[in-house]
């Protein structure tokens, strides 16, 4: 029965989405507590699974047998003019090379953990299913990390590697006698560095011969690093359900992508929309991977790709839609673009309108966190209601819940809930690694609690409502209020400081920090000493954290016993108070 069910899965990803499914056969629906929310049956969910040898290597031999179009796996294209085009074929080949260089060059295990800060490098994508295919667990980082960010992933994980570029190596040099589990550094660079294994060296070196691992639907894939409200971020560890979840019709109905696509996915690559969105979704239809790699986020260079490249299919933060269009520029009709998605914040009902105008296409809304992958969205040809994030993805089941874990009737603000109980959809995160606490914490009854608020309709659409606590999301990237607030602690002229969400026509939300000065540095120039926090912040910490809004107060709300009341001085920022 696994082998069948596993022939199921592959054969039915390249299958009309209205038409017969395959995997039907080997998919048993079932209520749960009579909720209608549909389940695999124990008995027929596949043991073992591999994205690399099951989804990768099964387009290289559809190409092989000429089953497949001869349009690329990737496509990628830089601002100088250079490109890259590589098959499923060659894919395969080089991550196969990626492995022998990680196990056999590197000494790296099964279960290791291996740090992947890279930008959009075709290197990144060797790397990850490299790590794939032999178990290694990867952990995206984004390059705007500084040393203090990179000391603590390395040591919370005990990583044993590490893949980076020329400019964080330095940053890594700084921290390495600091983590005793690092032996393997990687350098992706066209200059060698004394300490450093040159990646691109190693892997024409390499033999292309491997065989990938077995591994379990349960083993662990990848480690997400998220923010909280307090402390430092926490690992968000996934199995490769994360993976096998993508195989499923219903998942793919988000997106539709046929193998005849061309989908660019705009998130950095240290987050799991990149993951999902410019790995797993896309070379699970066989469609092609567009990549452009953009040292600095640029809307004009955006809306040129556009009209460029072939491109049919986008996945970005609403912040990349808001600020293309904010562009002056004559037309936003896209020749090749057929469907467009965002995910990763709240997008206004007014952008939605305004982008469904200038390009005559609806941007559709998707919602997920780290933990979780996607879980809510509006499907292609599914009604849209503008600003709701659409209805829960099988086989998800999500619904509306008190802080108890009790269902609430439609209309009703509360938190929104992923059901665990009686069994964990693929795609949950297993646990935050070494704080079963925080674990614990977050199970509320039968229902994983995001911490996100939102009410539902009586047709089941979601809308979100916002943070349940005080995480901030900007373009896109959740920062926690904490990180901010200890880097502008190590300032002097910081006597504490709270930091919040504040609104951004740009952005939609922005850092702002609440400043209480010293003594010492009251009769300073504020704008000066404004520049100079921001410009601490962004040096001790990575860049996209810093508070692009300062305000200097006298003191700081306070509970009975202390607490910043951050709150308070969030909806001040929003207009609420």
């Amino acid at each position: 029965m696994q082998w069948l069910m596993r022939s199921c899965i592959i054969r039915s990803i390249h299958k009309s989405f209205y038409g017969f499914h395959p995997a039907s056969q080997c998919l048993r629906l079932q209520s749960l507590s009579g909720i209608g929310a549909p389940r695999w049956d124990d008995k027929y969910r596949p043991k073992e699974f591999n994205f690399a040898k099951d989804m990768l290597d099964y387009w290289a031999q559809m190409e092989k047998e000429g089953k497949r179009k001869s349009s690329p796996a990737m496509w990628w294209v830089n601002n100088e003019g250079k490109e890259i085009k590589w098959t499923f074929g060659e894919l395969a080949e080089l991550t196969r090379r990626a492995a022998n260089v990680f196990t056999q060059t590197c000494g790296l295990r099964q279960g290791d953990r291996l740090a992947l800060i890279l930008p959009r490098v075709p290197e990144w994508w060797l790397v990850a299913v490299g790590c794939i295919r032999t178990g290694i667990i990867f952990m995206p980082g984004t390059t705007q990390l500084k040393a203090k960010d990179i000391l603590y992933r390395l040591q919370a994980s005990k990583a044993q590697g590490i893949v980076t570029i020329d400019t964080l190596a330095s940053e890594v040099e700084s921290v390495a006698s600091q983590c005793p589990n690092l032996k393997a550094k990687l350098l992706v660079s066209d200059h060698s560095r004394e300490g450093w294994q040159d990646f691109r060296s190693l892997i024409r070196e390499a033999s292309p011969d491997h065989t990938c691992i077995k591994s379990k639907i349960t083993d662990p894939m990848v480690i997400f690093f998220t923010s909280g409200t307090t402390g430092l971020p926490k690992m968000a560890k996934h199995d490769h359900g994360l993976a096998l979840r993508s195989s499923f019709p219903s998942c793919r109905k988000l997106l539709q992508l046929k193998t005849s696509d061309i989908m660019w996915c705009l998130s950095d690559p240290g987050w799991i929309l990149a993951v999902l969105g410019a790995l797993i979704e896309p070379w699970t239809a066989g469609s092609t991977l567009f990549i452009h790699h953009m040292p600095q986020f640029d809307p004009k260079t955006i809306i040129q790709t556009f009209l460029k490249y072939p491109i049919t299919q986008c996945l970005a933060a609403p912040a990349v839609y808001r600020m293309i269009l904010q562009q002056d520029t004559a037309s936003l009709k896209f020749p090749t673009l057929e469907h467009c998605c965002t995910g990763g914040e709240a997008l206004l009902p007014e952008e939605q309108a305004q982008w469904n105008k200038q390009t005559g296409l609806e941007l559709h809304q998707a919602y997920g966190q780290s933990e979780t992958g996607i879980s809510c969205g509006v499907l292609r040809g599914m009604k849209s209601k503008p600003g709701s994030m659409g209805k829960s993805l099988l086989p998800y089941d999500v619904q509306i819940i008190d802080n108890k874990g009790n269902i609430l009737p439609p209309n009703t603000e509360g938190n929104i809930g992923i059901r665990i109980k009686p069994v964990k959809p693929f795609g949950i995160f297993m646990c935050y690694e070494n704080d079963p606490v925080k674990t614990t914490e977050v199970e509320c009854g039968d229902f994983y609690n995001t911490g996100d608020r939102a009410t539902i309709d009586e047709e089941g659409y979601i809308w979100f409502l916002g943070r349940d606590d005080d995480v901030i999301n900007a373009s896109g990237y959740r920062i926690g209020p904490s990180e901010v607030e200890n880097a502008l602690a190590e300032h002097p002229a910081v006597a504490e400081s709270a930091v919040v969400s504040s609104p951004d026509a740009k952005r939609g939300e922005v850092v702002k920090a609440f400043i209480v000065l010293t003594p010492e540095f009251m009769s300073y120039d504020q704008a000066k000493l404004t520049k100079e926090l921001q410009e601490h912040v962004r040096t001790v910490t990575a860049p996209y954290k810093y508070p692009r809004k300062v305000e200097f107060v006298p003191e700081l709300p306070k509970t009975v016993t202390g607490k910043i009341r951050r709150s308070e001085l969030r909806k001040k920022e929003f207009g609420q108070m």
